[in-house]
């Protein structure tokens, strides 16, 4: 099967390869993709600012039918939609596997990175990573799940990060940006995106969903809020991140540079800030992640920008990286057979 793919370790060395069909394995099953989101990690994998183990297919926001069942999988599955988080295996014996962060183990491996992913029309996973999308929401809107699942790995870990009525400031209206605009206002919060010129039409797409915008160079009270979500990425984002927070306030990265920033760290003192992070998923964000997508408060099938067929992944690449557009997922039932 041809599959997005990340060759070597060259800068940008990424294109449609030939790879092995996958075949499930003992305790998992092989999804037809349906819908594989473009995220900024694999924008990060293109520019070589992540690690990952090529030759692999890229690719890790999936939502799928099940295709075939390996050993232990009870095949009524087959045919049945799922969407599914990104570990492919841990040691599951080292402290972080045993206290429900697999996301932190020394041995993860992960699909998209160190195993084929789901850019692909079709792509191996555990059965116990499966999870069921609301019936009535897209295939595109559901592979989202997995940006949700980071969110909440974030926005609420041991306790709500944010308290009903505190003041939020998200930075940057990328996906994740605006998932977590949503999950603050769902958790109390009277949130304001911010975002820059070049941000226009995902600034518009998150006025229409009825939040405060602010744009960078515009005047913001200084230390008005009680948390700060930086999702741009950027050392600006970082930097306005330290300012804005009030004195005593929160701030959660959940962003990913790929590069180092100079910030103003002596602020974390000066306030008392208390930063927090959160990487990737857990098997506990992912059930608060599928509790809010069958809520109905989340709104992600206006995030997608477009559905493209797996031979346009470049079109999709250059577009997301020029900011044009929230989210573009690739569909390989688009492409014509081979």
């Amino acid at each position: 099967m041809l599959g997005v793919t990340k060759r070597s370790e060259e800068f940008g060395d990424v294109g449609l390869t030939k790879r092995p069909e996958p075949s499930a394995g003992p305790g998992n099953v092989v999804l037809s993709t349906a819908a594989a989101g473009i995220c900024g990690t694999d924008l990060h994998i293109f520019r070589n600012e992540y690690m990952v183990t090529p030759p692999v297919v890229i690719g890790h926001e999936v939502c799928g039918f099940v295709e075939s069942v390996g050993v232990g999988v009870d095949s009524a599955l087959i045919g049945e939609r799922f969407v599914a988080e990104t570990f492919f295996s841990t040691c599951g014996t080292c402290r972080y596997c045993r206290n429900g962060r697999p996301n932190l183990c020394l041995s993860r491996k992960s699909i998209g990175s160190h195993v084929d992913g789901a850019m692909a029309p079709r792509v191996e996973v555990p059965l116990v990573n499966l999870h069921r999308p609301p019936e009535g929401m897209s295939d595109a809107a559901a592979s989202l799940a997995e940006p949700v699942a980071c969110v909440s790995n974030s926005m609420f870990g041991d306790g709500a990060y944010v308290e009903p009525g505190d003041e939020v400031l998200v930075i940057g209206p990328g996906t994740i940006g605006l998932i977590a605009a949503q999950v603050a206002r769902i958790m109390g919060g009277k949130v304001t995106l911010r975002g820059t010129e070049r941000d226009a039409g995902r600034m518009a797409l998150a006025e229409k969903q009825g939040l405060a915008l602010s744009y960078v160079g515009d005047d913001l009270e200084a230390e008005r809020f009680d948390v700060v979500v930086e999702c741009s990425g950027a050392g600006s984002g970082y930097a306005d991140a330290l300012r804005f927070t009030a004195r005593a306030g929160r701030v959660a990265q959940m962003s990913l540079s790929g590069k180092d920033a100079r910030l103003p760290t002596d602020l974390i003192c000066y306030k008392e800030l208390r930063i927090t992070s959160g990487f990737a998923s857990t098997p506990r964000s992912w059930t608060r992640a599928m509790r809010l997508m069958h809520s109905g408060q989340l709104d992600l099938e206006n995030l997608v920008s477009a559905t493209i067929p797996l031979r346009e992944w470049k079109d999709g690449f250059d577009r997301s990286f020029a900011a044009d557009g929230v989210k573009y997922v690739i569909d390989p039932r688009l492409d014509s057979p081979a």
